[in-house]
């Protein structure tokens, strides 16, 4: 996926209003997760991402900092995330509990 026409998220923009849904790509350009829903606002934000399974069925929600995702914007407005993260590295966080 070429990012270099892609926009970043103003830290004002990190919310779950923008980012409930959102994909989220690894270091391989695969994708690894969606963001199902956030904990607070901006830079200091965790996105709860659900990794694994198969059409949200059996999948792991995990926590992660917004500091280790860039989310941004595709030139047609679609927001997805990525990170340095693979799928393992997720999935071997704590399971998220609400």
């Amino acid at each position: 996926m070429d990012h270099s026409q892609h926009t970043p998220l103003r830290p004002e923009e990190l919310n779950e209003g923008n980012l409930k849904g959102v994909n989220v790509y690894g270091p391989d350009d695969h994708h690894i997760g969606d963001v199902s829903h956030f904990h607070g606002t901006g830079p200091t934000a965790q996105a709860v991402v659900d990794v694994g399974g198969f059409l949200g069925i059996g999948a792991k929600p995990v926590a992660v900092d917004v500091s280790r995702l860039n989310f941004m914007r595709d030139p047609n407005g679609k927001i997805h995330a990525t990170t340095p993260m693979t799928k393992d590295d997720l999935k071997n966080l704590p399971e998220h509990r609400d």
